[in-house]
C-alpha cells in the first residue's frame, strides 16, 4: 500500500520552540490571565473554573483543549467542583464542534506526564478532536487522507457562533 503524507505545516512552530520553553511558561495560563487578548490566545469559552481553548498547532481542524484555570498537573488535584465543571465544559464543547463541524466521530484524551504524550506536563487539559470517516489516526495516516482547511482564526469565530446560537456554554457556576 502506498503511504500517503498528511502535510500540517502550522506544526513547525511548536516543533522548532516547544524544546526552548522554559518549563514554567504555560500557553494555558497565558490565555487565562489575558483576557483581553482572547482572540489571539485562542480562547473560546471560561467558567469560573475552566477554560476552553482551540489547540494552535492541530493535526485536524477544531482540535480543542478544555482546561481548569487553576494550573495543576494530575487528575488527583482537582477538587470536585472543578471536575463537574471541566466534565460540562467537555460535553457542551462536544456539543458545539457537533453543530458547527459535523463530524462523525470524536477522540477525547488526557495526556499525563510528558512521557504520555503530553506537551504542557504542568497544566492538566483534555483534549477533544473531531473525525471523519477517513481522517487521520494521530500522526499516522490512512488512505484517501483529506484535510479540512480552515484559518483557526475562522474556526473560533464559528465555534462561538454556533454556541451563541444554540445556547452551549450556558452552565450554571
Amino acid at each position: 500500500m502506498e503511504r500517503k503524507n498528511l502535510w500540517a505545516p502550522w506544526r513547525i512552530g511548536y516543533i522548532k520552540t516547544a524544546a526552548d520553553k522554559p518549563a514554567h511558561e504555560c500557553f494555558i495560563c497565558h490565555g487565562i490571565e489575558n483576557p483581553q487578548q482572547e482572540k489571539e490566545n485562542l480562547v473560546l469559552w471560561r467558567s469560573g473554573l475552566s477554560v476552553v481553548m482551540l489547540n494552535r498547532y492541530p493535526y485536524n481542524n477544531g482540535h480543542l483543549l478544555v482546561a481548569p484555570q487553576r494550573h495543576i498537573g494530575d487528575l488527583d488535584d482537582l477538587d470536585d467542583d472543578e471536575m463537574l465543571d471541566l466534565m460540562r465544559y467537555v460535553r457542551e464543547a462536544k456539543r458545539c464542534l457537533a453543530q458547527a463541524m459535523n463530524p462523525h466521530g470524536y477522540n477525547v484524551g488526557i495526556n499525563l506526564g510528558r512521557c504520555a504524550g503530553a506537551g504542557l506536563p504542568g497544566h492538566l487539559h483534555i483534549h477533544i478532536l473531531p473525525r471523519w470517516n477517513g481522517d487521520t489516526n494521530f500522526i499516522s495516516t490512512c488512505t484517501d487522507v483529506e484535510v479540512i482547511s480552515q484559518s483557526l482564526e475562522e474556526l473560533c469565530d464559528q465555534l462561538k457562533e454556533t454556541a451563541t446560537e444554540h445556547g452551549f456554554f450556558d452552565v450554571d457556576d
